[in-house]
């Protein structure tokens, strides 16, 4: 595992930092909103190929979790650590790139 942390402190972080259901990631995942944030040449961005995994991983019993998505799941607590420590805007922060980007990772910073 690429990760320091042990299965059980990813675990934690990502029920604390993951605080999107789903259903309501697939929802954002289908707009416009949500495809038009992240490194985009054309194809998907990072953060929603990370989104529809996310869906995945959440929808996996704990005990079924591959090793493959354990280290996802570590990326995915780092970024939304990273990027929360950022701020966002000070303003129009719930249509701010800085929000939608969070939330293709699965964490709706106003939820």
């Amino acid at each position: 595992m690429s990760s320091s942390k042990s299965h059980e402190e990813i675990w934690s972080e990502w029920r604390d930092l993951v605080n999107m259901a789903p259903q309501e990631l697939e929802d954002w995942l289908d707009t416009e909103e949500s495809k038009s944030v992240g490194d985009n040449d054309g194809e998907e961005s990072t953060g929603h190929a990370s989104g529809r995994r996310i869906v995945k991983i959440k929808r996996t019993n704990k005990d079924d979790i591959s090793d493959d998505q354990w280290d996802h799941m570590g990326k995915v607590v780092g970024y939304i650590k990273r990027h929360l420590s950022q701020g966002g805007p000070e303003k129009d922060k719930e249509s701010s790139n800085w929000r939608y980007s969070l939330m293709n990772w699965g964490h709706d910073p106003l939820a």
